[in-house]
């Protein structure tokens, strides 16, 4: 068979613009919760990708609040429930190139993809499904099967695992500066895809790009083929 490659996709940020909508959700638990009505968007960029938990907190810290555990437990229930509400009730297209890119490795004999999010399985097959992403016949790990969020690299080693590839031979790709971070712990290339933040907070991957129109399998083979 040769040589197998595999394709790590994260879901928040890369699969389509939900990170628009846990900021939605998250100004409206600010101001529902906790009475604070001035939250924007980058209040949460320091908890991009690090799963609810710390995302909620990032918001907190930018307005001088330390919130107790019963909190942090509600608020993330909450941002939840807010964002399941939203999804049910707006269309959620893809990012351009998604679904093009996972098609594409998934008839290819030597490729295999994954998805692999610090999401819960609640969350993170909602936005799948609104994204009409075939996650089925993927190897998909969630936030539910790991212990250790981004930037530990867990998650990535456990999606490595379950497909049945080295790290090194693996290609992640991520929207935040922390799952960058995993995926180069993981041992693995990391193509950055600025949808939520940047190039300059992304400078860690192996290579940024603007979307993933332009990205190709040949684009994968040639990182992982040039070694670490």
């Amino acid at each position: 068979m040769g040589k197998l490659y595999g394709l790590i996709f994260d879901v928040d940020g890369v699969i389509a613009d939900t990170e628009a909508v846990n900021a939605r959700a998250s100004i409206k638990i600010f101001a529902d919760l906790l009475g604070v009505e001035d939250v924007v968007r980058k209040d949460f960029e320091a908890g991009l990708g690090r799963g609810a938990e710390e995302y909620v907190k990032a918001g907190a810290r930018v307005h001088g609040l330390e919130l107790t555990e019963e909190q942090i437990k509600k608020a993330t229930q909450l941002r939840q429930e807010y964002f399941l509400k939203i999804l049910s009730q707006e269309p959620l297209p893809p990012f351009p190139g998604v679904l093009e890119l996972m098609d594409k490795a998934m008839k290819e004999k030597n490729f295999r993809v994954a998805i692999a999010t610090s999401g819960t399985l609640e969350k993170s097959r909602a936005v799948l499904e609104a994204a009409n992403v075939p996650y089925r016949k993927m190897v998909y790990v969630n936030g539910d099967h790991v212990k250790n969020k981004k930037p530990d690299p867990e998650l990535f080693l456990l999606a490595a695992e379950r497909m049945g590839i080295e790290p090194a031979d693996c290609v992640v790709i991520e929207d935040a500066p922390n799952g960058v971070q995993a995926a180069k712990a993981a041992g693995a290339k990391c193509i950055a895809v600025t949808n939520s933040t940047n190039a300059a907070n992304l400078s860690e991957a192996d290579l940024v790009c603007d979307s993933l129109e332009q990205v190709h399998l040949e684009t994968i083979v040639d990182l992982i083929q040039q070694g670490p």
